[in-house]
């Protein structure tokens, strides 16, 4: 059975996530250090101890999720299990930087740093108030785009998150995006959610903060990734630091092809999948585009363990 491993994105964090990791892999507190020094301050009190709506602020979710699954993954690598055991990596959104981490293509100070950069360069993109995001539930990604642009009279509104054949996520100024769920209601959708988030994020008025992150790209060392990167924007694997750098920029404004990428996955013989880090957002979703799939949490010592022994 081929498998991947796959990282969460935003919407996972909760307050006490890798702890237990920590108290129980030398390897896993090992990575809470690093970011704590790569971004000079001590993220993992935040984590561990801090207040949920302040690990929620985009600048701070992005880089403790990551840190969070890297700190799975030592503990995997501690108990035998390599990145080599999977046969491609993939992440949802900011989950990609986590995914180019484990896989070697990234430094975890690097990672840290660069997601620090893009949740701020995020957040300051769109004023408060004037972007909005909502989930399209019941409709596909190509009814939800016809929505999207029938909403968008002459704003921003765009499927941003293509998640499952379930949901679809659309984002940009606010009205627009409150006439795509009014409209997606009338076309058949069975739910559509205003989000509680603090920007629109993956839509073209990111731009600011891809324009951010295209300069932070272009000083930091990209290598080769020890096994394929699926990217967001592709939905295909690749492994060409150059290609990675540029794809890394376009994921900002691009839409998120997470149904993409596991089909894409799945024409590659992959069917175990391994959610590392935080929740099991990811494993709802993969069920989703294919029941046949095998899914697994691994965020906690316990889970760790009951990988390992899948594996013998």
């Amino acid at each position: 059975m081929r498998r991947a491993f796959v990282f969460p994105g935003q919407g996972a964090q909760t307050i006490g996530m890798g702890k237990a990791l920590a108290d129980a892999y030398p390897e896993a507190k090992a990575v809470f250090d690093e970011v704590d020094a790569a971004l000079g301050e001590k993220l993992s009190t935040l984590i561990w101890e801090g207040d949920q709506d302040e690990l929620t602020l985009t600048r701070n979710a992005q880089p403790a999720l990551m840190t969070t699954s890297l700190a799975a993954m030592k503990a995997l690598e501690a108990e035998g299990v390599t990145i080599e055991a999977a046969a491609c990596v993939a992440g949802h959104s900011l989950g990609e930087y986590s995914a180019l981490a484990a896989a070697g293509a990234l430094s975890i100070a690097d990672a840290a740093r660069l997601l620090r950069t893009r949740g701020e360069a995020m957040q300051a993109a769109v004023p408060v108030g004037v972007g909005a995001m909502a989930a399209i539930l019941g409709l596909d990604f190509a009814a939800v785009q016809e929505v999207a642009e029938e909403a968008a009279q002459g704003e921003v509104c765009q499927a941003a998150n293509d998640n499952d054949p379930t949901q679809v996520v659309v984002s940009g100024h606010k009205a627009a995006v409150e006439r795509a769920a009014e409209i997606a209601k009338a076309k058949g959708a069975r739910r559509a959610v205003m989000l509680p988030v603090s920007a629109p994020f993956h839509c073209a008025l990111m731009q600011p903060a891809a324009d951010v992150m295209e300069t932070a790209l272009a000083s930091v060392d990209i290598a080769k990734p020890a096994v394929p990167v699926v990217a967001n924007v592709i939905a295909e694997g690749l492994n060409d630091p150059g290609e990675i750098r540029k794809l890394l920029v376009a994921q900002v404004t691009g839409s998120v092809r997470w149904r993409e990428s596991v089909l894409h996955m799945g024409t590659h013989d992959i069917t175990e999948f391994w959610e590392v880090g935080a929740g099991k957002a990811l494993s709802g979703m993969i069920r989703k585009v294919d029941r046949s799939n095998v899914v697994r949490a691994v965020g906690t010592p316990e889970d760790i363990k009951a990988a390992v022994e899948s594996l013998s």
